[in-house]
Order: structure tokens, then sequence, then C-alpha cells
């Protein structure tokens, strides 16, 4: 039997990333940014595929399409996504995407009652968090139906989260910041032929920002996974 070998220095990369949703207004190098993507387009993709393509926002155009962003958002105009999405969270989804709320608005003392608290929460999602970089994920349309390419999209912003944490960013998937695609493909200037499957914002974290200090659970093992054919 081979023998395993462990890199525990990755282990304790997984174990201590953390999405973040406050941060400093230090502007983040684009050297690093670039470091960054070498790293994550390492990830595996169907048939050599490498179906993605990255536009980095960040300065006076992300702050347009924060500002557009929210102004239809508190209009109440409908999301306009490129991809098709569920509908609301059911079952053990939902009882996940509560579960974390309550962290969230826990460590922010943000009360149960407290509506304004709550939707201001919500805003900071449309606003990307605030952060100074917004990384934008597409990929090319002659794909689609994506569910292949979408699945390899989600390698790279794994890599990509992994990689800005191993240089002292923080990062989190945020899918509210590209939820009206349209205004987002307009002030990038992303092409017809290409997808806008999500956003990662990114910056240095804010220390000081309680929501920072939230982990999100994960099942055991036994609770998803389905061992056929072992003999131990």
């Amino acid at each position: 039997m081979q023998e395993a070998v462990y890199d525990m220095e990755f282990q304790a990369l997984v174990d201590t990333r953390r999405s973040v949703r406050g941060y400093k207004k230090d502007p983040v190098p684009r050297r690093v940014i670039d470091e960054i993507l070498a790293v994550a387009k390492g990830a595996p993709s169907s048939m050599n595929s490498q179906p993605w393509h990255v536009h980095v926002l960040t300065g006076a155009p992300l702050d347009e399409v924060r500002r557009r962003n929210m102004a239809e958002m508190e209009a109440g105009v409908k999301p306009k996504r490129d991809i098709f999405t569920h509908g609301p969270y059911e079952g053990v989804h939902r009882v996940r995407q509560v579960e974390i709320a309550k962290k969230l608005f826990a460590a922010m003392g943000v009360e149960r009652h407290d509506q304004e608290r709550r939707q201001d929460w919500v805003r900071r999602g449309f606003r990307q968090f605030d952060a100074p970089v917004s990384i934008i994920l597409t990929y090319d349309r002659v794909l689609d139906p994506g569910a292949t390419c979408h699945f390899d999209l989600g390698a790279l912003s794994y890599g990509i989260v992994l990689a800005a944490w191993d240089r002292g960013l923080g990062a989190v998937v945020n899918g509210q910041g590209i939820a009206r695609s349209d205004i987002v493909r307009e002030v990038a200037g992303i092409p017809q032929d290409e997808v806008i499957m999500t956003a990662i914002a990114m910056g240095y974290p804010d220390d000081d920002f309680p929501a920072n200090t939230v982990r999100s659970d994960r099942e055991p093992n036994g609770n998803f996974v389905r061992y056929i054919g072992f003999e131990d």
C-alpha cells in the first residue's frame, strides 16, 4: 500500500479560508491579482476546454456598477441574469441558508425585528460588499447550455479564493453582484458572445468587521458520501 503524503500547508489554507464581507479601502495591486489568476487558471476543465474569461473591475467602473445595481434594486426592478437560476431555496438548502444568515446577523448585532438593518445587509450584497475589486467570470456563449462549463468556472472560482487567501486577501463569491448582468456587461464592455456567470468580491479583509469572523459549518462526510466496492 502506498504511503499517504499530506501537504499540511494546503490543508491549513483550506481550513482557515473564510468568506470575507467587509473590506479595507486599500487598493489591490494589479500584479497581485495577476498572480492570483495565474495560480487559479491551473483548475481542471472538461476536455481542457478552459472556457473562462475574467474581467477585473476596480475604481470608477466598479463604482458605476454598484450605483446602478443599487438603483435598480431599490426601484424594485427584477434581476436580469445571463444564467438560469433556481427560485428560493427549500428544504435542507434553505435550512443551511438560514443558519449562515443567523450567524452573520448575530455577529453584526442585527436583531430579528430590525428590518432596516437586515435590508441594509441585502444592499451590501448588491454593492459587492464595498470591496475594492470585483472579478467577473464569463464563458463563451457557444457552450450553452452550460452545465459542464459552469462546473469548470466553479473550479476556477475556488482557485481564485484560495490563491487570494494565500496572499492575505479576502474574497466572497457574490452572485448578487451580477444580478443585473446587463449593467455589468455595459459598464465592463463584456462582449455579447460571453455569458456572465458570477462575480467574486475581493480586497484586504477589515479585521474589525464582525461578520468576517463567521465561518459556515460543513456537513459530516457521512451525510453526503457513499462508498461502493470498498472492503474496509
